[in-house]
């Protein structure tokens, strides 16, 4: 079973002692996602994606992952998400593999198409963000309604319920909440686009609506996680950090509420209104 976190021995420096010293790391490894699709007598695999993730929540990462890159429109089109047997030892625990419903008929341009979150797509601005209109099926609800002091206390309400933070210190983390500022679904990973598309896949399983709530990450709002909103429909969005051009754009031409540098009592608000 992987873990997601790793013991480590070290030597801590403190001033001017030297001692050994027992840690723990947050684990990175490989997940291979894999797509089954085609009728029950003729079944076709397609190899998706590998992405560096931290252990745990495989199969939402997956369904998320399908679901923001516009592969699948609803999470009944996947039968099932399930762990590779026929692998390599070093593999096992590693590779994943989606099963479309037969009835399903997938584009396969889109198997093709550089995914932002693992390369450098090499395309303008403008091309990016027209690929995203196009393939997009959720139209996004009406932001909610969130005044200063609910805002400012959502960074607080994440970090409390950061479970691997607390031992590793080196996580990134994507929270979702309700208009109220409840939390209701917490995902932690090594890389932010994975902790989102945990969250997403999280809500897709559980059929839970996504129409008032915001979404905080840990880190910076960049195309890829703002893409990800968009896709699943999701009208609200925070991030601890700063937001990269691309990703304001997109996000005003989308019509999502985007907000940034959300740190103590302070935040900017990029597009959208409160």
């Amino acid at each position: 079973m992987r873990t997601p976190v790793a013991p480590i021995a070290i030597t801590r420096f403190d001033g001017g002692s030297v001692s050994s010293a027992d840690d723990l790391l947050v684990t990175e490894e490989p997940l291979e996602i894999r797509l089954g699709h085609g009728p029950e007598h003729d079944r076709k695999e397609v190899r998706l994606s590998v992405t560096m993730r931290t252990p745990g929540h495989d199969e939402e990462l997956a369904l998320g992952f399908l679901f923001t890159e516009g592969i699948i429109t609803d999470a009944a089109q996947v039968l099932r998400v399930a762990y590779c047997e026929n692998v390599k030892e070093e593999e096992r625990g590693n590779v994943v593999r989606a099963e479309l419903h037969p009835a399903i008929d997938p584009d396969p341009a889109k198997w093709q198409r550089n995914f932002y979150t693992t390369s450098s797509c090499g395309v303008c601005g403008k091309s990016s963000i027209d690929a995203i209109r196009t393939q997009c099926t959720v139209p996004l609800g009406r932001a909610p309604k969130l005044d200063h002091a609910l805002i400012t206390a959502l960074p607080d309400r994440m970090r409390e319920a950061q479970t691997v933070f607390k031992h590793t210190g080196g996580i990134h983390a994507a929270a979702l909440f309700n208009e109220k500022g409840e939390l209701l679904i917490l995902r932690e990973d090594v890389g932010r686009h994975n902790a989102v598309d945990k969250v997403i896949g999280a809500v897709l399983t559980r059929n839970l609506p996504m129409s008032a709530c915001v979404l905080l990450v840990s880190g910076r709002a960049g195309f890829e996680l703002v893409q990800k909103c968009v896709m699943a429909g999701l009208p609200a969005m925070a991030a601890v950090g700063a937001p990269s051009s691309l990703a304001v754009q997109l996000a005003r031409d989308s019509g999502l509420l985007l907000i940034g540098f959300l740190r103590g009592d302070r935040f900017n608000v990029y597009s959208g209104e409160l």
